[in-house]
């Protein structure tokens, strides 16, 4: 069904169901009905038009016309994917209301949400306008005034995102995806909960399993959870969640349900310099010398993983670099060795730079190494904050140097090497490919970068506009991992208690703390199904307190929650009136639901990086530029919408992003988009695998597009309906099962050899 076929349905169903519940009386829920029906009719119309244009342009910013994917594509399909959720809950409404089995206050809630995530929809639609006619055509990133930037700043820190957390929640992925991204989301909040007063990962992880039932039946309350944790929680919170994979007991069970192989060992290279034979000439040689940036020399760990048990791979000197990871059970007999394979994958895991290790990619890459055929050497690097960009970069290149070298005791003769990376490690691929040409030693004979970050300029794009909704890379964390890896963001002191306490004190402690969230976590799960059942809970009250009103029976939907929030948040006053200085002075929610996140979460942290910023030539500009002043009283920020037109403001107030963006994300080992053609021209053959809707989309066009401008080989491949990091979903569905054998397509033919001319 084209654009405008569905809007008009959409609209005529929003019109009959609207006249239908405006004759059932007075009724609260009848009245809600119909104002959402209405609400659902006015922003469909609204909508159309500029999708419609937005449309009609996209094909001008494909790669080729192989390959329809760029960000005006992947906006203007998540509306659809919106519109066409009210079509059918319009339709079955339409169908149902008279039934005696009719749930209106289910259909409503559920109404509302994606009225909320219309609406939102819409205010993005008109700002990738607005980039649209600013850009030179065929670009996708934002080289406007700096005023325009911080709009675009602006917009962000006050939008409401918490709809898109809520019910709403993965509505543009594949429906097989969606569990997966509200058991996480659930997981999110209710670490988020315990994340201050607990200290260890499996204490943490243990107290917010009762914590998350209320966050599983109220998705109101997630939603809102989700928003203020984004918005409040530093890097050191998302580095903790997303390790979460890293406990043992968690990895020993993905690794039951992952290919068995013969070798995955942890090895431990020295710190030592060694020489490398130049490319051009190989009677020379360059020295590779260890890593030094920030903390001097250190060992760079590197996981090998093989299928077979390979010559080289028990050889006494790989033996001495073995590092233990516990006691291991052979169950099998000793097989006899393998040959050297022909091939090796080099492979750089993601994790936004500040977290993960092989151990987390592991599942994935054993599954490689079944169906390549070849060992798999995966780089364990040095993770931001503590120790930030370019100690990684270092990191991986002295330990590809290294694979090339010594790859006789990995299993291979090295004839063919592919470097393969997702995400933060799709970048280091890259930027190691580009120190290896600077050095003059050998550069891969490929590389499989999936769903990369190729700069990490503060720069605007339509597909980072999908950041606003992304439940895998929102806007503000994205900025904390590059505030990390850019070296702008101080490292949090390590707690002086804790060191007081000492090992078998943290035991203890923790140990303690477990037993007593246990106990609350509990009787919170407890509680929360009285409430829903309309029950209420028996609480003790004291002489001195007055008695504790009854609890409700449900709580509130999202546009009840809304009408708390003061009258220009909502959109109800003019726009005049309402500027970024009224929208930092709202008051948080004193709700019991809310008090204990208020309490963890604490005060917010400004994040020195963002992706709508652009660099300032000093601090004191960007403090100049901090506050954006309006033009004839009416603030800047609001020309982007037609009048009458208000998005939603976030209730949980102003996260504070200076305007300033540290000079070095401009360095072509970190942002490779902006290196020089000379730079470029020395990459091997790069294979690019991009998700439609990954707010990172316009990072691998636009990389892609640089590179065929020069002449050099380059595919890209977008996959559809999956979110970013699909490479650690790929066990979960058909759709990521496909995606993922897409990589290994790709990796197969850069280690395939040429063909030889027929003579």
């Amino acid at each position: 069904m084209d654009l405008r076929t569905m809007t008009q349905s959409l609209v005529t169903l929003a019109e009959d169901n609207m006249a239908f519940f405006s004759s059932q009386g007075p009724g609260e829920t009848a009245r809600r009905l119909s104002n959402v029906f209405a609400g659902v009719r006015e922003q469909a119309l609204g909508l159309e038009p500029t999708l419609g244009q937005l449309l009609g342009v996209a094909h001008h910013f494909d790669l080729d016309t192989e390959t329809p994917a760029n960000g005006y594509r992947s906006l203007v399909h998540t509306a659809r994917c919106c519109l066409a959720h009210l079509l059918h809950k319009s339709r079955y409404v339409a169908s149902n209301r008279k039934s005696i089995f009719f749930r209106a206050s289910h259909n409503l809630a559920e109404l509302e949400a994606y009225l909320a995530a219309l609406t939102q929809l819409r205010a993005m639609a008109y700002y990738a306008q607005r980039l649209l006619t600013i850009n030179r055509p065929g670009v996708l990133f934002f080289e406007g005034d700096e005023g325009l930037t911080a709009d675009f700043l602006q917009e962000y820190v006050t939008l409401h995102k918490g709809c898109f957390y809520g019910r709403c929640l993965g509505f543009q992925f594949t429906p097989a995806i969606r569990p997966f991204l509200q058991t996480l989301s659930i997981g999110l909040v209710s670490f988020g909960e315990h994340y201050k007063r607990n200290e260890t990962g499996l204490s943490v992880t243990a107290s917010s399993l009762f914590t998350g039932g209320r966050f599983a039946i109220d998705p109101e309350l997630r939603g809102a959870e989700f928003e203020r944790i984004i918005q409040n929680l530093d890097v050191h919170f998302w580095k903790a969640f997303w390790n979460i994979t890293e406990i043992e007991v968690l990895s020993s069970l993905a690794n039951m349900a992952s290919t068995t192989v013969r070798v995955s060992r942890l090895l431990s290279l020295p710190p030592e310099a060694f020489e490398m034979p130049l490319t051009s000439d190989p009677r020379l040689t360059v020295t590779i010398s260890p890593p030094l940036a920030h903390t001097g020399p250190a060992p760079v760990l590197a996981r090998l993983i093989s299928y077979d048990l390979r010559e080289g791979q028990d050889s006494k000197v790989l033996n001495s670099l073995a590092k233990s990871e516990g006691p291991r059970l052979e169950l099998r007999p000793r097989p006899h060795q393998a040959p050297r394979s022909r091939a090796l994958v080099v492979h750089i895991h993601g994790g936004g730079f500040v977290a993960q290790t092989s151990k987390s990619h592991e599942p994935y890459l054993k599954n490689w190494a079944q169906e390549l055929g070849v060992p798999i050497f995966s780089i364990d690097y040095s993770l931001a904050p503590e120790a930030p960009f370019p100690r990684a970069l270092e990191e991986c290149f002295f330990a590809y140097c290294w694979a090339v070298k010594h790859c006789d005791l990995l299993g291979s003769t090295g004839e063919r090497i592919c470097l393969a990376g997702d995400s933060a490690g799709g970048n280091l691929c890259i930027t190691v490919s580009l120190r290896a040409a600077a050095y003059g030693v050998r550069v891969p004979d490929g590389i499989m970068a999936a769903y990369p970050v190729t700069t990490l300029q503060s720069s605007a794009s339509p597909s980072r506009l999908l950041s606003l909704m992304d439940p895998l890379l929102p806007l503000s964390v994205l900025s904390k991992c590059v505030s990390a890896y850019s070296g702008t963001e101080a490292e949090d002191h390590f707690d002086s208690d804790q060191k007081a306490l000492g090992v078998m004190g943290l035991v203890q402690r923790d140990t303690s703390l477990f037993l007593r969230d246990l106990r609350l976590g509990a009787s919170s799960w407890l509680n929360s199904f009285l409430e829903l059942s309309g029950r209420k809970p028996q609480k003790t009250t004291s002489p001195t307190t007055e008695s504790v009103r009854p609890t409700e029976s449900m709580r509130r939907s999202v546009s009840e929650a809304a009408l708390a929030q003061p009258e220009g948040l909502l959109g109800t006053d003019t726009l005049k009136k309402l500027t970024i200085k009224d929208l930092s002075n709202s008051e948080p929610s004193d709700s019991p639901e809310m008090s204990q996140s208020m309490e963890t979460l604490g005060p917010s942290t400004p994040s020195d990086v963002n992706f709508f910023l652009r660099p300032g030539n000093s601090q004191e500009e960007a403090e100049a530029k901090d506050e954006v002043k309006p033009m004839d009283g009416v603030p800047r920020v609001r020309a982007a919408f037609p009048e009458g037109f208000h998005p939603r403001r976030s209730s949980q107030g102003v996260l504070h992003m200076p305007l300033y963006s540290s000079p070095i994300v401009k360095n072509p080992f970190m942002s490779p988009l902006l290196a020089p053609d000379s730079m470029l021209k020395t990459l091997p053959p790069v294979h690019l695998v991009a998700c439609a809707l990954d707010p990172m989309l316009d990072d691998s066009v636009m990389f892609a597009r640089r590179l065929r401008d020069l002449g050099q080989p380059v595919t890209l491949k977008v996959v559809e309906d999956l979110p970013h990091g699909f490479l650690s979903l790929a066990a979960l569905c058909r759709e990521t099962r496909q995606a993922t054998e897409f990589c290994v397509q790709r990796i197969r033919l850069i280690l395939t050899p040429p063909a030889a001319p027929l003579n």
